[in-house]
């Protein structure tokens, strides 16, 4: 495995969209989805059923986090703070929005990296395909399944009620 990829899910801490670190080891027994969002894509809607099955699961310990990309077809050019705005005003989006981050290449973020390594996707394939592709960790901290785009939240739902029980 990469040498600059964290051993653990919780020794990462992303920046969120203030900038502040956001510090994963706070998620330790929690189930935990994470997704490459955007504003301007055809799968932006999917914020409404991330949004529902937040407020469903987040009492029993479901997390979804946010984290902004612009490395598909420039479909999240705002700022950090717009893009807050945005999920918020749009879609009622209560769930923690990162600072926005490339998910592929050399300069992917790396919370990207640890998921990629840890989970790949179809056929093999370690990148991140397109915007809102989500990554489901279960309350030990591991990555336990990866979904494409075309997945929606509502699909996903048996897999967290699994996690939570």
């Amino acid at each position: 495995m990469d040498s600059t990829v964290p051993e653990s899910f919780y020794d990462l801490a992303p920046a969120d969209a203030r900038g502040a670190p956001y510090p994963f080891e706070q998620l330790a027994g929690k189930a935990v989805m994470i997704v490459n969002v955007a504003s301007k894509c055809g799968f932006t809607p999917q914020y409404e059923g991330l949004e529902e099955l937040y407020r469903k699961f987040a009492d029993r310990g479901l997390v979804i986090i946010g984290f902004p990309c612009n490395q598909f077809g420039r479909q999240e050019p705002g700022t950090d703070e717009e893009i807050a705005q945005f999920c918020t005003l749009n879609y009622g989006v209560t769930f923690p929005i990162m600072k926005k981050v490339d998910v592929n290449g050399t300069s992917a973020d790396p919370v990207y990296k640890f998921l990629k390594a840890h989970k790949a996707g179809t056929l093999g394939f370690r990148g991140i395909k397109w915007n809102f592709e989500k990554f489901l960790i279960d309350p030990s901290g591991k990555v336990v399944d990866r979904y494409s785009s075309f997945s929606s939240p509502a699909s996903i739902e048996g897999a967290v009620e699994k996690l939570l029980q």
